[in-house]
């Protein structure tokens, strides 16, 4: 099996920055793309930001040019540095992960969220 396990959230001021983590564990052979999802209350769950094996990237609009995705493979982990944040980044942040388990499975797995807050 293979966990994601998100870390990082918390409450920030408008115009501040935050990095959450998200760190695979598990019977992990190698993982392919990792991203970040969010959800806001009332709100379907959106992509905010990919990162490929081959390390391509891609992201939501909203957060273009104020918002990173990096990995580190040899730990497993994703982070997304976030930077000017504003009240409409609130939401509860997932991470999510594809690859190959044993025994050379494919697997697609969900971590549970960690939530970010953006209030004065």
């Amino acid at each position: 099996q293979v966990q994601l396990a998100e870390s990082g959230g918390g409450l920030v001021q408008p115009g501040g920055s935050l990095t959450p983590s998200c760190a695979a564990s598990g019977s992990i052979l190698s993982i392919g793309a990792m991203a970040w999802y969010r959800q806001a209350p009332t709100k379907e769950r959106e992509m905010v930001a990919t990162d490929t094996s081959s390390g391509t990237t891609t992201y939501a609009d909203s957060v273009k040019g104020l918002f990173t995705i990096s990995r580190d493979n040899a730990k497993k982990t994703v982070y997304l540095q976030m930077n000017s944040l504003t009240t409409e980044d609130t939401a509860d942040y997932y991470c999510y992960a594809t690859g190959v388990r044993l025994p050379w499975t494919p697997f697609n797995s969900w971590g549970h969220g960690t939530q970010l807050t953006v209030s004065s």
